[in-house]
């Protein structure tokens, strides 16, 4: 590839990035389906029309911003699940990366709560589909443990999605956290719920349906 065509590649990703950053920002007042094309071209400097090539729709630009919003999350939580040794050490370091993501891109989980409870259907299925990847790849995981070496596929999903569930709640507890002393005690709460029901469901024994 040629110098010419790898800068005309960059400044591509790099006018893609700022319609993705444009959208998040204007849509915090109006919401996804609120968001004007136009609006996002004049924040970005570029015609409308140049809009189309990077995305057919709005639609296809907020299916964009959920995927961002998961892909960083997901990998970095298969990282700190990577070795089960030390289930209390696993628990920490999971809370510390969901503290540090919510911090590094705010604005983006911000757009996930708001758009997972209204605006595009096609987008709040998008979220809800990524919740479950998260929910099933957890589940996996579980599996690998001692203790649900005897539970039924249905157990381990009802688990990993209690614990998916209270990161949700904590992920929303961070972004509206008014002082750095709550957000350390939500954190310290967040990281004691996952440890007893992690704790409680050792004890659990699947029952014939």
């Amino acid at each position: 590839m040629s110098d010419v065509a790898e800068s005309r590649q960059e400044r591509k990703e790099r006018t893609r990035q700022a319609i993705l950053d444009a959208a998040l920002e204007l849509s915090e007042e109006t919401g996804l389906g609120g968001l004007s094309l136009r609006a996002i071209a004049k924040r970005v400097g570029i015609v409308p029309t140049a809009f189309y090539r990077h995305f057919d729709s709005i639609e296809q630009l907020g299916l964009a911003l959920v995927d961002t919003s998961f892909a960083s999350l997901r990998q970095m939580m298969r990282q700190a699940r990577r070795e089960w040794t030390d289930i209390d050490a696993v628990i920490t370091q999971s809370v510390s990366i969901l503290a540090r993501n919510v911090h590094q891109r705010p604005e983006y989980f911000t757009f996930m709560f708001r758009e997972r409870m209204s605006g595009i259907e096609s987008v709040r299925a998008a979220i809800r589909h990524e919740l479950d990847l998260l929910e099933r790849e957890l589940a996996t995981d579980l599996a690998r443990l001692p203790g649900p070496a005897d539970w039924s596929s249905e157990d381990l999903r009802v688990l990993s999605n209690l614990i998916v569930g209270m990161m949700v709640n904590t992920t929303e507890a961070i972004l509206t956290a008014p002082r750095p002393e709550v957000e350390r005690a939500v954190l310290h709460t967040a990281e004691q719920q996952i440890r007893l029901t992690i704790i409680g469901a050792a004890n659990w024994r699947s029952r014939p349906r």
